[in-house]
């Protein structure tokens, strides 16, 4: 009997930090699958022509367009992508692509640029049916490739 209760209790010890690792395994798989696809410069690597289809809703308008990057988003003339949003900055956003991945990246507007609701703080990725809010507008991205 006592043998059986020593076994026991040695299984339930082994139980317990068999559950404890598990439970530290998934949180670590849980962090990592929640990073956000942000690159550090150093990783991004030499430009590669790519293309970005946007369709784009402003003031009730809709129009479909393709860029290639580098490109710039904003009120200004300049830019290749010309929004009148009072709410868009003069120069809003910076998309480029670098290794076959298109980024894009706020530059410093009054309104932020947001990719799928959440504030772009730095250079991030965008893929095919991405949401980018700049102002009032709303760019969506239906396809990004080579080209």
């Amino acid at each position: 009997m006592t043998v059986t209760l020593a076994a026991t209790a040695e299984f339930a010890r082994q139980m317990r930090i068999g559950s404890l690792e598990m439970t530290a395994a998934l949180a670590i798989v849980a962090v990592l699958a929640a990073r956000p696809r942000v690159r550090a410069a150093s990783e991004i690597g030499a430009l590669s022509p790519m293309q970005v289809d946007f369709e784009v809703f402003e003031r009730g308008d809709h129009r479909t367009l393709r860029l290639r990057p580098p490109f710039e988003v904003g009120r200004d003339k300049a830019a290749e992508l010309v929004l009148r949003d009072p709410e868009v900055s003069r120069r809003h956003a910076h998309f480029e692509s670098q290794q076959g991945v298109v980024y894009v990246n706020d530059l410093k507007s009054r309104n932020g640029t947001f990719l799928n609701g959440r504030r772009v703080a730095e250079a991030i990725e965008i893929r095919s049916g991405d949401e980018i809010d700049v102002g009032t507008t709303r760019l969506v991205v239906t396809g990004v490739r080579a080209g």
